[in-house]
């Protein structure tokens, strides 16, 4: 699931890892992996994380909602003789993969994989044209459910918040008077709509699609909602002294990271709506001054860590808060609920 992966070598322990993982050492160093320990790779995508956390010695239960990514682990299942256990599971259900014991880690890295963008039958990319899918479990609502049956309010919501698309009302009401005669069925017969109503000026340094595309990616797998779920499940399953590591790649994630931190922290004594509440008991101590972004040397080699930010924090031994959504600020977006069927 991480957007975070490149061309790179075949593994020479047995997994195929055709990618290279962000913020790699930045990773491993907040994880501090070590033998007798064990570390939840909350999206194992080709495997690069779980592969250096094996490597430190300690163990790895590793989880992915794309069964493709599953499996694609299974040689390196093997090669690790029992210190790898990958399961097909979301990282919102991280909680209930844990050992009653608890964990000693989690690492997260939040969006789409360069496997799932590569794939045209994935239907990720504009890049390559195929149907425009984006499910990442391959299950449930499709992109072309969502904008070929979401109404227009729906789709300017969705593209205005999720995407920060600065046209959204311009696009969603083209959509509406294209679909009324011919649905939509591939990315590039919808980047193409696209690109007509907002055409690419000189100066603009990403395809006048690009952030719609975002936009029904974070919808239709609920990213967001699958990042706050996954941050408490997390608070609950790692034990005191345990490290929670995040990498993300845009905006709306790492400000929800910073959210949870920041609130599980003890910085914040309450919402702003009951300034008087006494803070409770930290959860979580930060590691670090806060976001660590990948040099100017890894964005180089690997463009994709350009957006890339890790948070890390270790648990402390307060038992952990309700798992209380209204802490993100996220907005009602229901629109999949009414076009579902």
């Amino acid at each position: 699931m991480a957007a975070n992966l490149g061309e790179g070598a075949p593994d020479a322990n047995g997994g195929p890892v055709r990618h290279i993982p962000v913020l790699l050492h930045e990773v491993v160093a907040a994880l501090e992996p070590a033998s007798g320990k064990v570390i939840l790779d909350g999206t194992f995508g080709a495997g690069g994380y779980s592969a250096a956390i094996l490597d430190a010695g300690a163990s790895v239960i590793a989880i992915d909602r794309d069964p493709t990514a599953i499996a694609g682990g299974q040689s390196m299942v093997k090669a690790h003789m029992g210190r790898l256990d990958l399961r097909h599971s979301r990282f919102s259900e991280l909680a209930a993969q844990a050992p009653e014991t608890g964990l000693d880690g989690v690492v997260l890295d939040i969006g789409v994989s360069s496997m799932q963008i590569d794939e045209a039958d994935r239907g990720f990319s504009f890049q390559r044209n195929g149907p425009l899918d984006m499910r990442m479990s391959a299950s449930g609502v499709s992109a072309a459910d969502v904008v070929n049956r979401a109404k227009v309010s729906d789709l300017i919501r969705i593209f205005g918040f999720l995407g920060e698309e600065k046209h959204p009302g311009r696009i969603a009401r083209a959509i509406e008077k294209r679909r009324a005669s011919e649905p939509f069925t591939t990315t590039r017969d919808l980047a193409n709509l696209i690109e007509t109503v907002n055409p690419r000026k000189a100066k603009d340094k990403i395809h006048p699609a690009t952030r719609v595309f975002q936009a029904l990616r974070i919808f239709v797998n609920d990213e967001l909602g699958e990042l706050a779920r996954a941050l408490f499940a997390a608070e609950q399953s790692l034990k005191p002294g345990g490290r929670l590591v995040v990498v993300t790649f845009h905006s709306l994630e790492d400000r929800i990271v910073k959210k949870f931190l920041t609130e599980r922290s003890g910085k914040a004594s309450g919402s702003r709506h009951l300034p008087m509440v006494q803070a409770r008991p930290a959860t979580f101590e930060p590691v670090g001054k806060g976001m660590v972004a990948a040099s100017d040397e890894e964005a180089e080699v690997n463009p994709r860590a350009r957006s890339a930010k890790l948070r890390a924090a270790i648990r402390t031994e307060a038992p952990a808060e309700n798992a209380d959504m209204s802490i993100f600020d996220l907005p009602d977006l229901t629109a999949l609920d009414k076009i579902g069927g």
